[in-house]
């Protein structure tokens, strides 16, 4: 198939079309190199032994969307890109409504311009928001996210359902992703980002790697078997592989569809765990200090997987060990990322 991978430099994306160029697929990447490295487009290219077509812009810029659609046909569209840090969002609303609404908006009308009706979008498990219980199901309520980062997936969802409504030929996947960590087993390729780390396994390596002095845990007293938060950790890996089975789904489908599904293990672990269970597998100390909770943080949530393995055909294999050693097996190798 050819498909185009907005954002596919970036740490989910990068690891999507490493393992679509794995199966022979014809991959062509956008990316503004924003939050990325070209470096990653490289690594692949390398672990893959094939090429992938570049084009660095942001999909706001709708003479670079005309020129990747006038140039190239695709089959099917995986969309990434976007801003990512729920923290960030909190600070700086404007740019992530703006940045991943608009540029939403502005990729799908290019597709249907050009007549491309396949669609899988990189959601988030966080348009569930606080009034859900977990695990969460396809079916549990939306509506109430915890940050402006949650709200545009959301959003995004919304508009991409009201597409379908009004186009008997456009298809959606929309996968709904929990919390990814670890990096392909190679250790060419991982997670990089910048500054200070806003997920738990990059800080966890960059305390193992001398890069940062301690970890920070937000908060210790939330209603959780350790009083710390608890996730649903799934691998990279398995997660590009969901977006694989994704693609296959979406070709067979014959109608316009607007489908959803969790991409988890179904099992949460706590941050304690998680820290723990790092330092078991690779015999790294990592100190700690507990700090106040971050704005926006829940408890705990992890993903009801049934749909995704009975409907894609797809379950996480990777264990939390592996998530761990392959964590660490990029860190040393990369310690100041790409």
């Amino acid at each position: 198939m050819k498909v185009l991978v907005t954002g596919g430099a970036g740490y989910i994306g990068s690891h999507t079309v490493l393992e679509l160029l794995r199966l022979e697929h014809e991959v062509t990447v956008i990316d503004d190199l924003s939050n990325s490295s070209i470096e990653s487009i490289r690594r692949v290219e390398k672990l893959s032994a094939r090429k992938v077509k570049f084009y660095q812009g942001n999909i706001l810029d709708k003479n670079l969307l005309r020129t990747v659609f006038g140039r190239n046909t695709f089959t099917t569209v995986i969309h990434f890109a976007g801003y990512k840090a729920v923290g960030e969002s909190i600070k700086e609303p404007l740019s992530y409504y703006h940045n991943n609404i608009t540029g939403t908006i502005s990729l799908v009308e290019e597709m249907l311009k050009y007549r491309v009706h396949n669609l899988i979008f990189s959601s988030s498990a966080t348009v569930y928001g606080s009034a859900s219980v977990p695990p969460y199901n396809e079916n549990s309520e939306l509506g109430q996210p915890t940050s402006p980062y949650g709200q545009t997936k959301l959003i995004i969802e919304q508009v991409l359902q009201d597409v379908v409504s009004s186009n008997s030929d456009f298809k959606v996947s929309s996968l709904r992703y929990f919390n990814p960590i670890g990096a392909d087993e190679s250790g060419e390729i991982g997670e990089d980002p910048k500054g200070i780390p806003n997920n738990l396994m990059p800080f966890i390596s960059q305390v193992a790697s001398g890069k940062l002095d301690k970890l920070s845990i937000f908060g210790s007293d939330y209603k959780t078997e350790d009083g710390t938060c608890e996730r649903d950790y799934v691998h990279v890996t398995d997660l590009a592989n969901g977006h694989v089975n994704a693609l296959n789904w979406i070709e067979k489908q014959k109608l316009s569809v607007f489908e959803v599904f969790n991409l988890g293990t179904g099992k949460p672990s706590s941050v304690l765990q998680m820290v723990n269970s790092f330092q078991q597998h690779t015999k790294q100390r990592i100190p700690f200090e507990i700090v106040d909770k971050r704005p926006g943080d829940l408890a705990a949530f992890w993903a009801d997987v049934n749909k995704a393995e009975r409907d894609l055909n797809w379950s996480a294999k990777k264990s939390l060990r592996n998530m761990m050693e392959d964590t660490w097996n990029w860190q040393k190798n990369n310690p100041n990322g790409y």
